[in-house]
């Protein structure tokens, strides 16, 4: 299954699909007008707000640890590190948690 390399979307829908850098596919929430992948704080921000809404019992913080466990394992950000990045992260517990409510 394809998957966005900035946020981890999958990519089942061709519509979903922002752009295709060398790095891989970028989904549309992800992909910057220029044609390149937001910046990691565009993409952070852009998660804690998908995880506020679509996880019933997530607060901010909460919110902010799942997108990090999420972003800090995908490559891309591996390569291209943002302060946003760094701190607190869900345990792998609350992680599987959320994701099963999606």
């Amino acid at each position: 299954m394809k998957s966005c390399i900035a946020c981890g979307m999958p990519l089942n829908d061709p519509k979903e699909i922002g752009v295709e850098i060398t790095d891989g596919l970028v989904c549309k929430y992800c992909a910057a007008a220029d044609g390149k992948v937001k910046s990691c704080e565009e993409v952070f921000e852009g998660g804690v707000q998908f995880f506020m809404g679509a996880v019933a019992d997530a607060d901010r913080n909460l919110a902010e640890k799942l997108v990090r466990k999420n972003m800090n394992r995908l490559p891309y950000w591996q390569k291209n590190r943002g302060v946003c990045l760094d701190g607190a992260e869900a345990s792998d517990q609350e992680f599987n948690d959320a994701m099963s409510k999606l």
